[in-house]
């Protein structure tokens, strides 16, 4: 009976420990999405901004259609593919989730696509459910590091076109097997501690795009006038739209992770909590069935000698 009370009591030590450390990340994924909340709130303004940018732009006179539209047959290319995962644990189903919206999304693409995935473990999910990655890029850790990989998957992009002649907007190069058309896949982040996976196309910037922008609404009762070269503002405008679009998604990555890391921890702290209990009852039931049964040897004895004194 004492080895089991001895057990107990170490399991109730170790359950001690772990919710310690549970509740330990617990509060670093709730001060992570603090920051990533705050960063992709400031990054939805910029984006906003750069939109309007480009919506002048168009506003101000429509420029050549080489510049903002694809020519005929410019989708006949690879599609890039870009899915943003995780290598870090605790976070449930956020790396699966993703990848089988991507799977679902690609299967109804025609074409050849090229895969490029953020986070081996994202990839690992790809492969399984049939997707071959052509590329793993690192996860980035922090607000700063989302800087590097942005640039370095827009230099992946945009070199090869710049390279060969092919024009980003849309315009189809010489080589014909251009990755001109791209999307990004990735779980974004939602309000009450909650994401969805989504994906967005990066690429053509095309006459449905250009139209989107022109419906946006001007903040201001004056419409702006340009000033300098429409092509070059546009050129320009259009490199922060996709380094923005590119930032935005990583951020919504990393707060949407952090956010099911939290989530999983409450789940956690809660299981740890009733599991707790639970010892603990065990615990106190096997201590008290051995004092009632020391008490009564302690009985017996008095007994047996009262009989033995008569």
């Amino acid at each position: 009976m004492s080895d089991t009370t001895a057990s107990i009591r170490r399991k109730i030590e170790g359950v001690k420990d772990l919710r310690s450390v549970v509740s330990t990340m617990k509060a670093l994924a709730a001060a992570n999405i603090g920051q990533y909340e705050k960063s992709t709130l400031a990054l939805k303004d910029y984006y906003r901004s750069v939109q309007l940018g480009l919506s002048a732009c168009f506003r101000a006179g429509t420029p050549p259609a080489r510049h903002v539209a694809a020519k005929t047959g410019a989708n006949r290319g690879v599609t890039g593919v870009i899915v943003l995962g995780t290598d870090h644990g605790l976070v449930g189903q956020f790396n699966e989730s993703i990848a089988l919206h991507a799977a679902q999304t690609l299967a109804l693409l025609p074409g050849r696509k090229k895969i490029w995935a953020v986070g081996e473990r994202v990839q690992d999910r790809l492969v399984d459910l049939g997707i071959s990655v052509a590329e793993v890029f690192a996860v980035p850790l922090s607000i700063k590091s989302i800087i590097p990989l942005t640039g370095e998957i827009l230099l992946r992009i945009l070199a090869p076109a710049l390279s060969e002649g092919v024009n980003v907007e849309g315009a189809e190069g010489k080589g014909g097997n251009e990755m001109n058309t791209f999307y990004l896949f990735y779980n974004a982040y939602r309000s009450g501690l909650t994401y969805e996976p989504f994906h967005q196309r990066l690429l053509p910037l095309d006459e449905s795009w250009r139209r989107e922008l022109l419906q946006l609404p001007w903040p201001a009762r004056n419409l702006p006038e340009m000033v300098g070269g429409n092509i070059v503002t546009l050129h320009a405008l259009i490199r922060e739209y996709l380094f923005a679009s590119l930032f935005l998604a990583c951020a919504e990555s990393l707060a949407s992770e952090n956010a099911s890391r939290l989530t999983a921890m409450e789940r956690a702290e809660k299981n740890i909590d009733e599991l707790s209990t639970e010892l603990q009852k065990t615990f106190n039931r096997l201590r008290q069935s051995r004092i009632d049964e020391e008490l009564f040897d302690v009985i017996a004895g008095v007994e047996a000698a009262r009989g033995e004194a008569k």
